[in-house]
């Protein structure tokens, strides 16, 4: 491997990754609904972005360090 030259290995599926974005904007939903800053608000928030983020990319870190892959390719 080339020096500065990372691989990133898909791990998450097509279908997890409908399941995280759904499980996302239910998250988002609640937060609108309660209308209020709280730890909960900030806790759902950094979880909905965690789904999402991992939803795009792919890749979830939590799969990588356990060795799952819901992906058709890994």
């Amino acid at each position: 491997m080339e020096q500065g030259v990372s691989t990133v290995v898909q791990n998450v599926g097509m279908v997890d990754r409908l399941i995280r974005l759904g499980l996302a904007a239910v998250m988002l939903f609640a937060l609108v609904r309660r209308g209020k800053a709280s730890l909960v608000t900030a806790l759902f928030l950094l979880g909905s972005g965690m789904l999402i983020s991992s939803a795009f990319s792919g890749t979830c870190p939590l799969y990588t360090h356990t060795g799952i892959s819901t992906s058709e390719k890994g």
